[in-house]
């Protein structure tokens, strides 16, 4: 959990008014959802934090996060890189 993720700059992130959104790759026309936490994360990876440094900005700001959240941020985290949304800039 030391790598350091950054977003793919070809992909297009559209808010919704719900503060959901959806990941769009114009390059091969794939989308992903995203519910406002996972806004929030996409947000943050921009090539200067860690996963685990995520995680613990995520607790703070983010009041009754599940026990899972560090589990559950990682898969996230791995569903976008498995897609090619994001990729490693670097690992600590």
């Amino acid at each position: 959990m030391n790598e350091i993720y950054t977003r793919n700059p070809v992909i297009v992130l559209r808010e919704e008014f719900d503060d959901w959104a959806v990941l769009y790759n114009p390059d091969n026309a794939e989308a992903v959802g995203a519910n406002p936490i996972g806004v929030d994360i996409w947000k943050r990876l921009d090539g200067s934090k860690s996963i685990g440094e995520i995680v613990g900005e995520i607790k703070q700001e983010y009041r009754n996060v599940s026990e899972s959240v560090e589990t559950e941020i990682f898969e996230f985290i791995e569903k976008l890189a498995k897609r090619g949304l994001i990729g490693i800039s670097s690992t600590l």
